[in-house]
C-alpha cells in the first residue's frame, strides 16, 4: 500500500542496496517520492528522491534537517514513464548514494548528513509497488509501519543467522551472497485489481553473485494471473545469444531467444522436443545492447505473457500451454551475467 513506510532496523550501513521494484501509475499524480529518514515524522530526510513528471520530466534530490528543506539538487532527465515498471536501486556508500534505474547509474547524492542516522524508508505519490528488498552484509529486516502490509498472514523475518548462511535451493554460488529481505510483494492486473500473496509463495530473491550459467530454479506456485518474474544482469561484450525459458516438465511453454547475430528476439514453444511456430515481430528496435545491462519484467495475465525490457514494454506472447500452474521451473543461459532474479 502507498504510502508506504517501514522501519530499517539497525539503520543504514556502508554498502546495503535497496531495491524498490514497482510500476508508475498512469493516471493519478503527477510525482512520486522515496525518502530516507530518521523517523516517521518527515522533518528530517537524509536522501529525499523525487521524480517529478512536470516541466518534460525531471528529478528533484534533497535534504530536510528539522523541517527545513536544503538546496535543490535537479536533474533534468526523467528515467521513468508513466504507466511503465520500474526497478529504482539504491547503493548506500561512504561518501554518498548511487542511485540505478533499469540497471543504469542514474544519479550520485553526496551525503549531508551522516547516513547511519537513517532508520526508515518510505515511498509515496503516484506509484504501485511491486516490492521493496535489502541486500546487506548483514540481515536488517523491514518492518513495515502499518499493517497495510498485503499478506494473509503476519510477514515472518528469517532469525539473524549465524556461523555459515544457508544457500536457496537451486542455488550454488561459488561465494556466500549478502542476504536480501522482501519486504512487500502485490502485483497489479490490468483491470487494476490487487492480488496480495501470502507467505507460502513469497517471492524468491538471489543476489548477486549467485548465479552460476545456466541458472535454473524453480517458480513457487507455477504460473497465474498478476504472476511477475523479473530479471536483471549484463549482455556480455561478445554475445551472440542467450535465453529464458519458462518451462513445465519437459516441455518449454515460453522461450525467449534475443539473438545478436540475426539482431532478433525469438519466441516459441517446444512441446515433446517439437518447436512450434516461431514469433519474431518487436514494435521497435532491438531492446538489448551487447554490453549494457537490462531489467526483463515477464507478467503473467489469462491469456498471455506481457514482457517489458527496461520499463519499456516489448511485445505479448499468447499461452500456448495453458495449464500454467505447472509452468514452474525458470532456465536462464547464455552470454550473459545475471545479477537479480524474483520468481
Amino acid at each position: 500500500a502507498v504510502p508506504f513506510s517501514g522501519t530499517i532496523q539497525g539503520g543504514l550501513q556502508d554498502g546495503f542496496q535497496i531495491t524498490v521494484n514497482g510500476a508508475v501509475l498512469s493516471s493519478s499524480g503527477t510525482r512520486f517520492a522515496v525518502d530516507f529518514q530518521t523517523g516517521f515524522s518527515g522533518n528530517d530526510i537524509a536522501f529525499h528522491f523525487n521524480p517529478r513528471f512536470e516541466d518534460g520530466g525531471y528529478v528533484v534530490c534533497n535534504t530536510r534537517q528539522k523541517g527545513r528543506w536544503g538546496p535543490e539538487e535537479r536533474k533534468m532527465h526523467m528515467p521513468f514513464q508513466k504507466g511503465m515498471p520500474f526497478d529504482l536501486c539504491f547503493l548506500v556508500q561512504s561518501s554518498d548514494f548511487k542511485v540505478m534505474v533499469n540497471g543504469s547509474l542514474f544519479v550520485q547524492y553526496f551525503h549531508r548528513v551522516p547516513f547511519h542516522r537513517v532508520d526508515t524508508i518510505s515511498v509515496n505519490g503516484s506509484v504501485q509497488l511491486s516490492y521493496i528488498s535489502f541486500q546487506n552484509p548483514r540481515a536488517a529486516p523491514v518492518q513495515p509501519a502499518f499493517s497495510t502490509v498485503p499478506f494473509s498472514q503476519p510477514v515472518c523475518f528469517p532469525p539473524r543467522p549465524r556461523g555459515r548462511r544457508q544457500k536457496p535451493p537451486s542455488v550454488r554460488p561459488a561465494n556466500p551472497a549478502p542476504i536480501t529481505q522482501t519486504v512487500i510483494h502485490t502485483v497489479q492486473s490490468a483491470s487494476g485489481q490487487m492480488f496480495s500473496q501470502t507467505p507460502a509463495i513469497l517471492p524468491m530473491m538471489y543476489p548477486h553473485p549467485a548465479y552460476p550459467m545456466p541458472f535454473i530454479t524453480t517458480i513457487p506456485g507455477g504460473l497465474y494471473p498478476s504472476k511477475s518474474i523479473i530479471l536483471s544482469g549484463t549482455v556480455l561484450p561478445s554475445a551472440q545469444r542467450f535465453h529464458i525459458n519458462l518451462c513445465s516438465g519437459s516441455h518449454i511453454a515460453f522461450h525467449m531467444n534475443p539473438r545478436f547475430d540475426e539482431n532478433a528476439v525469438v519466441r516459441n514453444t517446444q512441446i515433446n522436443n517439437s518447436w512450434g511456430s516461431e514469433e519474431r515481430s518487436l514494435p521497435r528496435k532491438m531492446p538489448f545492447v551487447r554490453g549494457q545491462s537490462f531489467s526483463v519484467w515477464i507478467l503473467c495475465e489469462a491469456h498471455c505473457l506481457k514482457v517489458a525490457v527496461d520499463g519499456q514494454h516489448v511485445f505479448e506472447y499468447y499461452h500456448r500451454l495453458r495449464n500454467l500452474p505447472t509452468i514452474n521451473k525458470l532456465e536462464v543461459g547464455g552470454d550473459i551475467q545475471l545479477t537479480h532474479v524474483q520468481t
